[in-house]
């Protein structure tokens, strides 16, 4: 093994970021064993590696907001010396502190004066995904772990925005809104990777990167949050965001009108949330296409089930408010620190690769079960693309339990509402597909991300593209480095496979179809809309050479989706 690259990014008690030279796994070493975090600094670790792939040559115009004034920078790409804008920073909302703790995110304050958008904003709290070899929601209780790092801020409800050329120069471009994933608990707005797309896109749209509240700060669920505050405050602020755009973007160069949304994990998880967000009737519209790079879709309870209860619950104990008159004031009232702590020790305690603060059906912003309104087609936006990755579930399985797990109880471990005899019926139709752990590494990987995925795409009917990302291992994340390379060669270091997949994100951006192509040079053969059964496979040969081919959907994995999504409300999904 070679060292590549130490990143210490202390916050978030990630130490050494390891790459073989062999094969394209990638290793975290984590103080917290976070490996979610792990897949976040993925994302974002390529903006460090060497080099920025841009660098800042002129002051930028200033663009008027009426709530406020910034200034951005002028920079120059380095990889094709193209200039570029971008805005760092741009305050969307009111800091969500204090008073409006736990509540939809406010507009800002009006500013006086030029704000400068040079530099990365503070990142929301960050937490991490669940190490319990035990889902505490069966036991009725939460394991108390060591504290986790207090993050960056509370006041973190800012994006990024990115446009080729310059404001002077600029046209109506369609535009792509990226959402970040990590479980709904980790993650920020890259600073660099808007550049990435413009490149990507051959200077064809603007993009902007959006941050949301994470963990206890975004999701804290439960009845009392529904009386005295707002549910799934993290979606709101990213609603919020896509609001802004609409209001603001054409300052930038960018056209409402041809707004897509995009996320990775857990940001495609809340890709879907706004495709069935109100029922499927936002109005106005907030986006015209969806795209999804694995989607997330955990266990989405009712906000006063008896699981959400049990996790405010949990809050209200480890931020001593238990004896408090108004819990949920309270809440709003104890130092960041403290309730940064509970974050950690709640989110830790939560069944290995599991997070504990994720969405709640609330009956208004969501007002039921996803798939229950994907399966009714109740969904916003015109057209989908969807990329899952061969093996998602590996990472958020431990490895360790090869030789001991047991598939039934392991999925009672990840649905703890699940019957007996459902478990039982899970684990006969994964029986055959390689060891224990090969079958719960199937399980978590199918369930959670893959068929909810398929879900999304009967939604859309025919309007819908569909692509599966295999390079070895395949494994959850491992795309990324693909389409945010910042001019640095990814593990497959094939410019035809690297423009055929990264392209057809922004392709479909600006055309709704994979097929209109602005690179001639684009391997990809012809496209073909979902339709139950066809999709773009990006895989390489043992010998090192693209493969871009079309392939049918499995006939046995869409059997074993259509028992998930049977039994889906003991899933809670």
């Amino acid at each position: 093994m070679s060292t590549l690259l130490v990143f210490d990014a202390g916050r978030l008690n990630i130490r050494i970021l390891y790459l073989t030279l062999s094969t394209p796994r990638i290793y975290c070493i984590a103080r917290m064993k976070s490996f979610s975090a792990c897949l976040w600094v993925l994302a974002v670790s390529v903006a460090f590696l060497v080099q920025t792939s841009a660098s800042p040559v002129a002051s930028a115009p200033v663009v008027n907001l009426g709530y406020a004034q910034y200034q951005g920078a002028i920079i120059q790409d380095k990889v094709t010396n193209a200039t570029h804008t971008q805005f760092l920073g741009i305050r969307y909302a009111a800091p969500p502190t204090g008073s409006l703790r736990f509540r939809a995110p406010a507009l800002p304050a009006v500013t006086a004066g030029v704000q400068q958008a040079t530099s990365s904003p503070p990142s929301c709290m960050q937490g991490s995904g669940g190490l319990s070899p035990t889902t505490p929601f069966r036991a009725g209780h939460l394991q108390s772990r060591t504290e986790q790092d207090v993050g960056p801020s509370e006041d973190c409800l800012f994006l990024n925005v990115f446009l080729p050329g310059t404001l002077d120069q600029r046209k109506t471009l369609p535009v792509v809104v990226y959402i970040h994933g990590g479980g709904y608990i980790e993650g920020a707005a890259d600073t660099g990777a808007g550049n990435d797309l413009i490149r990507e896109s051959g200077e064809g749209v603007v993009s902007v990167f959006i941050q949301y509240r994470l963990g206890l700060f975004g999701f804290l669920p439960g009845r009392k949050v529904k009386e005295g505050g707002s549910l799934n405050a993290g979606l709101l602020d990213q609603q919020l965001a896509l609001k802004w755009v609409q209001q603001h973007i054409w300052q930038f160069g960018g056209d409402r009108a041809k707004v897509t949304i995009w996320g990775t994990s857990a940001g495609a998880g809340s890709v879907l949330q706004h495709v069935v967000a109100n029922g499927g009737f936002t109005f106005p519209p907030l986006f015209r296409a969806a795209m999804t790079s694995s989607t997330f879709l955990p266990s989405q309870y009712k906000y006063n089930d008896r699981i959400p209860e049990l996790v405010y619950s949990e809050a209200v104990s480890h931020t001593n408010c238990s004896s408090a008159t108004n819990t949920l004031d309270c809440l709003r009232s104890v130092d960041v620190n403290t309730l940064q702590a509970a974050n950690g020790k709640i989110s830790q305690g939560g069944f290995f690769g599991t997070f504990v603060f994720v969405p709640v059906v609330d009956g208004t912003f969501i007002t039921d079960r996803p798939t229950q309104l994907l399966q009714h087609r109740r969904i916003n936006g015109k057209i989908l693309y969807s990329v899952t990755n061969a093996f998602e579930g590996v990472i958020f399985v431990d490895q360790s339990t090869a030789n001991t797990v047991q598939v039934a109880d392991y999925v009672t471990q990840l649905f703890p509402n699940i019957s007996p005899g459902q478990a039982k019926a899970a684990a006969a139709k994964y029986a055959g597909l390689g060891t224990n752990i090969d079958q719960v590494n199937g399980i978590m990987g199918e369930a959670i991300f893959i068929c909810p995925t398929y879900y999304l795409l009967r939604a859309f009917g025919g309007k819908a593209f569909k692509g599966e990302f295999a390079i070895p291992l395949g494994h959850h994340g491992q795309d990324i480095a693909y389409y945010f390379t910042n001019g640095v060669a990814p593990p497959f270091a094939n410019p035809s496979f690297d423009t055929a997949f990264a392209d057809s994100f922004m392709d479909f951006t600006m055309h709704l179809n994979p097929n209109d192509k602005h690179d001639p040079a684009n391997i990809t053969p012809l496209w073909q809309m979902w339709q139950g059964s066809n999709e773009m496979l990006f895989n390489k040969t043992d010998g090192g050479d693209a493969v871009v081919q079309p392939i049918k959907t499995s006939t046995a994995l869409l059997d074993r989706c259509n028992f998930w999504q049977s039994v889906a409300e003991n899933t809670a999904q």
